[in-house]
C-alpha cells in the first residue's frame, strides 16, 4: 500500500496552483442537445383568396354583446361633442384677457371663436338644439366677443388721435378694461354651462 501511494505521488505535478482539474474530462456533448433556440422560419400558409367570404368571418353586428362591448357606441350626442370643442377656445380667450395680451392675438382668437360659432349656428339653427340654453348662450357670447374685438381694434387705431371727451370715451383704456372684465365673466359662465351640458 505504501508503494501505491508513492506511485501516485510521482505521477502528480508538484504544484496544483492555478491549474484547476488536471485529469481528462468525459465527452458530455454526445448525449446533449443545445438549449439555444434554433432559427425557425415562419410558416406561411397562403390564403386562397383573401377577399373570399369563406376565408373571412362576417362581423356579428346583430349580436348585442358584440355591439355593446366591442364597438362601444358613442354615448354622447354630436351636439355635446360640438359644444366640447368650444371649451378650450373659450379658456384660451379667457387666459388672453387675464394676461392682458396684445390686441392682434386677442382678435385672432376671437375671430376663430366667431367662425366656429357661425358654423355651429348654421348647423343647429333649424333643429331642436337651437332652443337649448347652451346654444343661446354661445350665440350671445359670440356677438359680445365680436363687439369687444372690434372695439379694441378701433381703439388701437384711433387712440392716438382722440381726446377722451364725450366722443372719445368709448376708446378710453379704462372703458376697454371694464368691457373685457364683463366679457371675462360671461366666458366663465358660458364655460360652466357648456361643461354642465355633458
Amino acid at each position: 500500500m505504501l508503494q501505491s501511494n508513492l506511485c501516485l505521488a510521482k505521477k502528480r505535478p508538484e504544484s496544483f496552483d492555478g491549474r484547476g482539474y488536471v485529469g481528462t474530462l468525459p465527452d458530455l456533448t454526445r448525449n446533449y442537445e443545445s438549449a439555444e433556440p434554433q432559427q425557425a422560419s415562419p410558416e406561411i400558409n397562403k390564403a386562397k383568396d383573401f377577399n373570399s367570404e369563406d376565408e373571412i368571418k362576417p362581423v356579428p353586428r346583430d349580436n348585442p354583446a358584440f355591439v355593446n362591448i366591442i364597438l362601444k357606441p358613442d354615448k354622447t350626442s354630436q351636439y355635446v361633442n360640438d359644444l366640447n370643442e368650444f371649451i378650450p377656445i373659450l379658456e384660451k380667450i379667457y387666459d388672453l384677457i387675464e394676461e392682458d395680451s396684445n390686441v392682434q392675438i386677442f382678435n385672432a382668437k376671437v375671430y376663430y371663436f366667431n367662425k366656429s360659432a357661425d358654423y355651429f349656428r348654421d348647423k343647429y339653427k333649424d333643429k331642436p338644439e337651437s332652443q337649448f340654453v347652451s346654444y343661446k348662450r354661445l350665440m350671445e357670447l359670440s356677438m359680445h366677443a365680436r363687439s369687444i374685438a372690434l372695439l379694441r381694434n378701433e381703439a388701437e387705431k384711433y387712440n392716438p388721435y382722440l381726446a377722451y371727451g364725450s366722443s372719445g370715451y368709448i376708446y378710453n383704456p379704462n372703458n376697454i378694461t371694464e368691457q373685457l372684465g364683463y366679457l371675462k365673466t360671461e366666458i366663465q359662465q358660458t364655460i360652466l354651462i357648456l361643461k354642465e351640458s355633458n
